[in-house]
């Protein structure tokens, strides 16, 4: 069987509340704990607000990714996360991440897209 780098979900959401696209620093910590949980390796990170509202944030894993933009103006938000499955089939674990990403955006999901790589 060839072999599948892994499940890479990428969506499109709404929040309860624009505030929580307002400023990275609560998603900055929410990430972290999520990464700690979940047992990930961080090996980089570059988060960015901007003038007003609104910000992005990317973070690299040995296992590859997880990113979010946000438009508070709009009330969208773009998030996505890859996780490779080099030593083992991570993709439940992502799937479980992007729910928890939903619950802590209190968000509607606008729409999402599961590539299996």
């Amino acid at each position: 069987m060839p072999y599948q780098p892994g499940l890479h979900i990428l969506a499109e959401f709404s929040a309860a509340d624009i505030a929580f696209f307002s400023a990275s620093a609560p998603c900055k910590l929410f990430f972290d704990n999520l990464i700690s949980r979940y047992s990930l390796e961080k090996v980089g990170e570059v988060y960015h607000d901007f003038d007003g509202a609104g910000f992005t944030g990317v973070v690299c894993l040995t296992e590859s990714h997880l990113s979010i933009h946000t438009w508070p103006e709009f009330n969208l938000a773009t998030f996505d996360i890859f996780l490779s499955n080099y030593q083992k089939d991570n993709s439940e674990k992502v799937r479980a991440i992007y729910h928890e990403i939903l619950s802590f955006f209190e968000a509607t999901e606008i729409k999402k897209t599961e590539l299996v790589r």
